[in-house]
């Protein structure tokens, strides 16, 4: 393989002005999805109603108040979520350069979900920034479980195995997880929703707690993006460009713990949005990090908004929690993924 003096594949050498006007453009759809996700819900309000909500509210008005303190906060926990998780799926792709790795295939949002459990059930804590370092325990530990078993015999860490490991050991810390919640009635009535998945708890006290460890995973996420493309030639060709192959795979381990541990912590377990955003990105950059990790920062919230928004209007008045959406749409893909292995997007 070839490479370029940036350390890219040349194979995947996209043209610049082209790859910044796509995310220009996924930029005015993530705004677009975000007034979506404001405007449209499982109670009907006219149009004219949300913008006068958001410029001119008034408490007195019942639709003011869904607006502003419903369906605002919701948005923006789907925003900080989703970019965690899309950014947390390019990443742990790259580390294992395995393009069916996903932090929820991989057991590790299951893995926060029971920490977080733990710390509510047992400890008895309720405040996020008590709990979400029990988010990150949990995601640490479940992420080094479950390489630990996907690469043991003689085939080692195999995009299959890993997979295999991540969904056994997701079925055996959700059954550990389910335990607590039947012998704790008050547990599992505060966060039956969020087991599945969802937004509709949003808590600006929750998006305030866990935004500071977002801001620090999103901020080493991006500045790995050389030292992954690098890795993408290989071992050999990575330390030739001077990578330090085991602070590269440190860093991105802490930047997934962070951004993986605070997105469950907020909005519960919600899988396969970082399978589905980082393959969907690499059909449009290529193996380039420096583009295709912000490409899953933007695109993986407009993936949970509009999956959020469906989840609440085909069900009216109730509503489906958009790990239940994203499953329902991820889960068929993970079986193409698998059918067409020997055919799967450069890493």
């Amino acid at each position: 393989m070839t490479a370029t003096a940036a350390g890219v594949p040349a194979t995947s050498v996209r043209s610049r002005p082209a790859l910044a006007w796509g995310l220009v453009a996924a930029g005015a759809a993530l705004v677009a999805a975000a007034l979506l996700s404001i405007a449209v819900g499982s109670k009907s309000i006219p149009i004219g109603t949300v913008f006068d909500a958001l410029l001119h509210y008034d408490a007195r008005i019942d639709d003011h108040v869904v607006v502003h303190d419903l369906r605002v906060p919701r948005t923006l926990l789907g925003l900080v979520v989703g970019a965690g998780l899309g950014l947390a799926g390019a990443l742990i792709q790259a580390l294992t350069r395995n393009p069916l790795a996903d932090p929820g295939i991989l057991g590790i949002n299951e893995g926060a979900a029971l920490g977080v459990l733990v710390a509510i059930g047992i400890a008895g804590l309720t405040s996020p920034w008590a709990y979400v370092w029990f988010a990150f325990a949990g995601a640490a530990a479940s992420a080094a479980l479950v390489y630990a078993i996907g690469a043991r015999g003689r085939e080692g860490a195999s995009p299959v195995r890993l997979v295999l490991a991540g969904i056994a050991f997701t079925y055996v810390l959700h059954a550990i997880g389910r335990a607590i919640l039947l012998t704790d009635s008050a547990t599992f009535d505060r966060w039956r929703n969020w087991m599945v998945g969802s937004l509709a708890s949003a808590d600006p006290g929750v998006i305030v707690g866990v935004l500071p460890f977002m801001v620090i995973g999103t901020a080493i996420a991006l500045g790995l993006t050389p030292s992954l493309n690098a890795l993408a030639l290989g071992e050999e060709a990575g330390q030739a460009l001077g990578v330090h192959r085991g602070q590269t795979r440190v860093l991105g381990a802490v930047a997934v713990t962070l951004l993986c541990g605070s997105a469950t912590a907020a909005a519960g377990p919600i899988t396969f949005v970082g399978l589905m955003v980082p393959y969907a990105a690499r059909m449009i950059t290529g193996p380039d990090y420096r583009w295709l990790v912000p490409y899953s920062l933007v695109l993986a919230p407009i993936l949970l908004l509009v999956a959020d928004v469906l989840g609440r209007v085909v069900t009216r008045p109730g509503e489906v929690g958009v790990g239940v959406v994203t499953a329902v749409i991820g889960a068929p893909l993970l079986v193409v993924l698998v059918r067409r292995r020997g055919r799967l997007p450069r890493l």
